[in-house]
């Protein structure tokens, strides 16, 4: 798969949300995000309100869907939403359950394993139960804590390699990556770039970072991009 970079527009506001996306795209992003916050004020609209400002991008739902997994799908993709994300802690059933939909409806579905026991069995879990791609996540409340109590916290990157030795499908590593770490990550195998705090959101407020996020945004496409074209030479 050629490397993707992917916007998480996790802000609550939506016209900001949509003028950031705006930057976003004049930058070279290939993949919109409706983040869960975006999605939590503003429900289905805001896909809605993303698919209508940009009809021909993918758009990523993250709903962390945990039951009621046919359902949450259709109710996205029925507002355009092209990529539904369902948690691997949630019931095989569930998981199931949003896989088939992602069938009937044209949605791929994204297999995220925060919080898995064994996130690599985890990811090798997802991507047999169907998923098209597995979410190697480390959560924001995890680094967070341990951040604040002087402990280490794990990264994404840590036990990447392993993730994706496991996984059959691509694989997608977020969690509090630095700007050079995320853009590295399709050389572990892992084509999913997904951009989002610290480098393009404030977490603590979630709104857009201050500064000029598309300079940011912009070399970050370059030189994910052009590590698929380097590749393709090969």
């Amino acid at each position: 798969m050629k490397p993707v970079v992917q916007i998480s527009l996790d802000i609550t506001d939506m016209q900001e949300a949509l003028d950031t996306a705006a930057i976003a795209v004049a930058a070279g992003i290939d993949w919109l995000e409706a983040g869960t916050p975006l999605l939590m004020a503003h429900g289905m609209h805001a896909v809605r309100e993303l698919r209508s400002a940009f009809p021909g991008l993918p758009i990523v739902a993250d709903i962390k869907t945990m039951d009621g997994g046919y359902l949450e799908t259709e109710i996205m993709a029925g507002a355009g939403a092209t990529h539904v994300v369902v948690m691997g802690q949630a019931l095989p059933e569930t998981i199931e359950l949003v896989v088939r939909a992602g069938r009937d409806l044209g949605v791929a579905v994204m297999g995220d394993n925060l919080g898995m026991p064994d996130p690599v069995a985890g990811a090798r879990r997802l991507a047999e139960a169907g998923c098209d791609f597995v979410i190697h996540h480390i959560g924001f409340d995890y680094r967070t804590l341990r951040q604040q109590r002087g402990m280490r916290a794990e990264r994404p990157l840590d036990r990447l390699r392993e993730v994706v030795a496991a996984s059959s499908v691509p694989v997608q590593a977020v969690g509090g990556l630095s700007l050079e770490e995320a853009i590295e990550t399709p050389a572990y195998g892992a084509p999913l770039v997904v951009i989002g705090a610290p480098l393009a959101i404030d977490a603590g407020a979630f709104r857009r970072s201050e500064g000029d996020i598309g300079v940011v945004l912009r070399r970050i496409c370059e030189h994910v991009h052009a590590h698929d074209a380097s590749a393709t030479s090969e």
